[in-house]
């Protein structure tokens, strides 16, 4: 049987990671659907939801990674990816977009 490179024993424990890595990616495409069409709501809706989840409690208990230091890392690795015509606005941009259109 071959052994499992940084593999955690605890099935409990692997089923946190896999839970944390879900989010960051279902996160990380949602927000490069926000870089292409800004106006997107289902994705800054997704997104948002995800961001919620960095801050709650039960991602706390899944993970000592800092939710903040998560979502941010996120946000600039999308930023850093290739520029897709120039647009450049982010999560928070266009939500308050979203707010001010909306009211």
């Amino acid at each position: 049987m071959a052994a499992k490179k940084n593999m955690p024993e605890d099935p409990y424990e692997r089923l946190a990671n896999a839970i944390v890595i879900q989010a960051a990616e279902d996160c990380r495409a949602a927000l490069k659907r926000i870089k292409r069409n800004p106006k997107n709501r289902d994705a800054v809706d997704e997104a948002l939801q995800i961001e919620r989840f960095f801050r709650s409690g039960w991602y706390q208990v899944l993970t000592s990674v800092d939710g903040e230091y998560m979502i941010r890392r996120l946000q600039e690795e999308i930023r850093r990816s290739e520029s897709i015509r120039g647009k450049q606005k982010f999560l928070s941009e266009v939500a308050y977009e979203q707010t001010a259109d909306s009211g």
